[in-house]
């Protein structure tokens, strides 16, 4: 074998080596997003740093001390993170650890077309819903709050939480991918002056979390049937369900990171 073609063979299997590492953190960060092992991971990086520091000013009793956290930091990371790491060798022997774009697709025309069945339904019939889409920012804190379910998806179960007098009827959903992690959750109330009077406990409770994170919620009124949504401290009011299908399956977009979107651009009235 030439010698180029040798050199060009081995930087290329260095590159595809590095690439496929990248990729399996990648995939490893995305699966605990949202987790309280985030604020964990968070912990061991201070470690690391106050290590690199007590090493270049010479504190020895810090850096002794920081080197056996690091000794027994693989243990500890193995009993922190167990839940973490079963749910991961769960999803690989599943095969969907490393699932295709088709596959997201197929699932997010799925939990938009659930979404929309269920909200349409409650609207015309006057049925006061509050469900809240985890996105980026994770929303356990507030799962935490209500009954956790961790239900897969459906229409059928978001119009059954919300049904008046039935237990999970008050509060709010959170959602987390495909699957509806908690019911009767408490949301963060805004403050802001500028809420017009007319709205209740149910939209201040959605702007509330859309200041704090940036959810999609979306709120379906009891008292006229009307459907909001909020995003990044915006309430949009009297969506029709095609327009609220749309913004769905363009904000749920796993293939687009875009901020902002044309969609948000339509003339409706805005806090009132």
């Amino acid at each position: 074998m030439p010698e180029d073609m040798s050199v060009f063979l081995n930087y290329l299997s260095k590159a595809v080596d590095i690439a496929l590492v990248w990729f399996v953190i990648y995939k490893l960060i995305m699966l605990i997003r949202g987790t309280k092992a985030v604020q964990l991971l968070k912990g061991i990086a201070v470690i690391f740093i106050v290590r690199i520091l007590s090493f270049l000013f010479e504190l020895h009793t810090l850096e002794w001390l920081m080197d056996q956290a690091l000794t027994w930091g693989f243990l500890a990371i193995i009993i922190i993170f167990q839940p973490e790491l079963r749910r991961a060798l769960e999803q690989l022997g599943r095969g969907s650890l490393f699932r295709g774009s088709l596959q997201e697709e197929t699932e997010k025309e799925t939990i938009v077309k659930s979404i929309t069945k269920a909200t349409e339904y409650m609207a015309k019939r006057r049925i006061g819903a509050l469900i809240s889409i985890e996105r980026e920012t994770g929303m356990n804190d507030y799962i935490e709050t209500g009954i956790y379910m961790d239900s897969k998806v459906s229409a059928e179960l978001l119009i059954n939480i919300f049904i008046p007098n039935t237990p999970l009827h008050d509060g709010a959903v959170i959602m987390q991918g495909d699957k509806i992690k908690a019911a009767a959750c408490y949301l963060p109330l805004s403050e802001s002056p500028f809420i017009s009077k007319e709205l209740g406990t149910r939209h201040r409770a959605a702007l509330g979390i859309s200041e704090v994170t940036d959810s999609l919620t979306i709120i379906v009124s009891e008292e006229t049937g009307q459907i909001s949504l909020t995003k990044n401290s915006e309430l949009h009011r009297n969506l029709k369900i095609e327009q609220l299908n749309e913004i769905l399956m363009k904000e749920l977009d796993t293939n687009e990171k875009t901020s902002s979107s044309s969609l948000w651009n339509w003339r409706k009235k805005r806090n009132g």
